[in-house]
């Protein structure tokens, strides 16, 4: 056989597996492999084996040629054989021995280098170290050796940053503490052309920031360039004024606002007509700071992916209907986008859309039976309508389906508290807290149990624990707050709950109203009346549907002898609950104290000093 017909078959090779023709790719494959006996066909051979799913006999076709001591191509080929027969002792072993120390760093590898097997040279290529070190993560993490996973995750992502399966598994597997993340992706070595991956990571990471630290890292990746082969243009600074012009006439037109096109070339064409359409042609830049002179506009505004970190921001700052409302827009555009699915779902929980809820359950469990986010959408719609059983059941099946997913044992754990079954909650909880070291949750609902059986100082050391993992997270601080409270230590209370307000990454919304409350009540006791009625009203104003808020501030208005203010909002607080034992004792006192204020200045005082 002529090298010309070689070539040929080789080609054909390749798109029989571009077409996915993998029976014709591996018959042609082995026709060349036998012909030639060349190292590169026969990875062609074993890939098209592998990509037809003959996994034993791509195995043993790679493990019979001596090359695979050699190269790592092959090997890592092999070991991906042996993953997918999920022999996970046997993939280690092959890819061979190597060390990496606590910060992801490779520090002792026998690996040699691999050959170059009929590559495009204009492509980017993952590291194959990273691409192993990956595998090596995913067989240690099967294995449910989830610390040495965690550190080859991290050597991946290290070697090349390109590998976002790394980063993804670290992210989802809340395999890293929020200090952790920042700190690895402060060590990643991106290229000068990969500024908007770095800023996509950075979106991707736990996002307990303030809003404008969040929003920037949003918009500066909307507008984010990538490189491009269309020469004559670099994103920089434009030489004059009516460059600038065109030039946003020009991205106008690009996003469809086609009528401030219009009316932005309507005045360029008055001030020259025989500019325009030249300057829409070649853009004359000044290039500055870059050594790229190569660029052009690409924006990742609509981004779907984008836009699910957004939403999931909005979720994590309790503003669930921005959050709904941003997921229900995308999975109009990408209904299958699973990520935004779930966080989809856990708005619909918030708000109590119990029908979306069973809509989506019932279409997820039709397109993807075998996935733990069907079954845990199902628990999702029986903890909505507050059948706690059932949600039970199905939040233990998608943890049975994953063991790895860690909404499912959140739900399952919360589907017991519900109940107020502490013990089994607990149960579900610690399992949680020993798959997910990176995730506070699992130790935050910890201590809310044991707060809820009054022990405060077990609750305590569980919410310090989520506040070492997350230190950013309000949440935290709020329960802090609130155990310094019921332990009577009202000043550490305030502090708390300052701390809480302080790290809200967005504007107050209704979520932390019972916060407020919180800590004017603790002022309250601290006898800073007129601190805890700026606080009470402030409550006020997110919501005016709060028992506790109006009872509190006339309590305060009590104490502080003014009696008519007292009697208004203890008439508040009454007509939100008409049986209150508190408002109406209290509401009684209070108008005895005011008939009493004139006869007797002093009864008032009196009084007051019997309840604080």
């Amino acid at each position: 056989m002529r090298e010309e017909q070689i070539e040929k078959l080789r080609g054909v090779v390749r798109d029989c597996v571009s077409k996915h023709l993998y029976s014709s790719a591996i018959f042609f494959a082995d026709k060349v492999a036998a012909v030639t006996a060349d190292p590169a066909d026969i990875y062609m051979q074993a890939q098209a084996l592998y990509l037809g799913r003959h996994y034993r006999r791509a195995f043993h076709l790679l493990n019979a040629s001596q090359i695979v001591l050699r190269d790592l191509r092959f090997r890592y080929l092999a070991a991906k054989c042996l993953e997918e027969l999920k022999e996970w002792d046997q993939c280690l072993l092959m890819l061979g021995d190597a060390k990496v120390d606590e910060h992801g760093n490779i520090t002792d590898t026998k690996d040699c280098s691999s050959m170059s097997l009929d590559k495009d040279g204009e492509d980017r290529e993952i590291n194959i170290i990273s691409a192993i070190c990956f595998l090596r993560g995913k067989a240690y993490e099967a294995l449910e050796n989830r610390a040495q996973a965690r550190l080859w995750y991290k050597a991946a992502i290290k070697a090349d940053p390109l590998c976002y399966e790394a980063l993804e598994c670290l992210i989802e597997g809340h395999m890293l503490s929020c200090e952790e993340e920042t700190s690895l992706l402060a060590t990643l070595q991106f290229g000068p052309e990969d500024g908007w991956l770095s800023s996509f990571y950075s979106c991707l990471v736990k996002k307990y920031e303030k809003e404008n630290v969040v929003e920037t890292k949003f918009r500066e990746l909307e507008v984010e360039v990538s490189n491009s082969k269309t020469p004559g243009k670099s994103l920089c600074t434009l030489k004059n004024k009516t460059d600038l012009l065109a030039r946003k006439a020009e991205y106008y037109h690009q996003c469809g606002e086609h009528q401030k096109h219009f009316e932005l070339t309507s005045i360029l064409l008055e001030k020259d007509p025989f500019l325009v359409e030249a300057k829409f042609r070649e853009l004359e830049f000044e290039v500055s700071n870059t050594k790229t002179p190569e660029k052009s506009l690409c924006t990742l505004k609509n981004n779907t992916d984008l836009l699910a970190c957004k939403a999931e921001y909005y979720h994590q700052c309790g503003e669930y209907q921005k959050c709904f409302e941003l997921t229900s827009i995308l999975l109009e555009k990408d209904p299958f986008h699973l990520k935004c699915t779930l966080v989809h779902l856990a708005a619909a929980m918030e708000l109590g859309h119990s029908n979306e809820l069973y809509l989506m359950a019932c279409n997820l469990v039709k397109d993807y039976p075998q996935k733990a986010l069907s079954w845990f959408a199902v628990g999702c719609y029986y903890y909505c309508i507050k059948k706690y059983d059932q949600s039970r059941r199905y939040f233990s099946k998608a943890t049975s389906l994953d063991g790895t997913f860690a909404p499912g044992w959140i739900g399952y754990g919360n589907a017991y508290a519900a109940q107020e079954e502490g013990d089994q909650a607990m149960s579900a909880y610690r399992t949680a807290a020993r798959l997910f070291p990176g995730c506070h949750l699992p130790a935050l609902y910890i201590g809310m149990e044991y707060m809820r059986t009054h022990s405060f100082k077990l609750a305590e050391q569980f919410f310090m624990q989520a506040q070492a993992v997350c230190p950013s997270d309000p949440l935290v601080y709020n329960e802090l707050g609130v155990v310094a409270y019921h332990m009577k230590e009202y000043k550490n209370a305030v502090w708390w709950f300052e701390k809480t307000l302080a790290n809200v990454p967005s504007s107050l919304s209704e979520m932390w109203e019972p916060t407020l409350v919180n800590l004017a009540h603790a002022l309250r006791k601290l006898k800073r009346y007129n601190e805890a009625i700026v606080y009470y009203e402030k409550a006020l104003a997110l919501s005016t549907r709060s028992l506790s808020t109006y009872a509190g501030l006339a309590y305060t208005y009590h104490l502080q002898d003014n009696f008519t203010a007292a009697i208004t909002h203890y008439h508040k607080a009454l007509w939100i609950k008409p049986d209150d034992q508190f408002c109406t004792e209290m509401l009684t006192l209070a108008l005895q104290d005011e008939c009493q204020l004139g006869t007797n200045p002093k009864v008032g005082t009196v009084r007051s000093q019997l309840f604080t």
